[in-house]
């Protein structure tokens, strides 16, 4: 995927830390965590992928800033996690029944109604 060739889902969504298997493909995102923003463009969310190991995620060279967009057009189930509020730790789950977003913690899918829905493009 050419590096700005998606669309804006989010105005002004801000960028986030991912793993370059995420952005490479050779990985699905499977893993979200919102921590406190680091800098103004920051949003918050790290993003990981279902092939990241604990040493692949320790070396600093096997994580990108990325535009929290770009990582939409990868996975849209991304744009509803947006504005949850930090400290969330959710993960994606397929099990056949479609893709839902489950907060890690308790095993709880997280609500439709729970999650954001982007403003009518014009």
């Amino acid at each position: 995927m050419p590096e700005f060739d998606y669309p804006e889902f989010i105005p002004k969504a801000g960028a986030c830390l991912v793993s370059k298997n995420v952005l490479s493909g050779a990985g699905r995102v499977r893993w979200m965590v919102r921590e406190e923003s680091k800098a103004r463009a920051d949003n918050g969310w790290r993003i990981f992928s279902h092939v990241d190991t604990d040493e692949y995620l320790a070396d600093a060279n096997n994580l990108q800033i990325a535009d929290f967009n770009q990582l939409c057009a990868i996975e849209p189930a991304l744009i509803g996690i947006w504005d949850l509020p930090v400290g969330s730790d959710l993960q994606i789950v397929d099990e056949g029944r479609g893709i839902q977003i489950v907060d890690t913690d308790t095993g709880r899918v997280v609500p439709r109604e729970s999650l954001y829905v982007p403003p009518p493009r014009s």
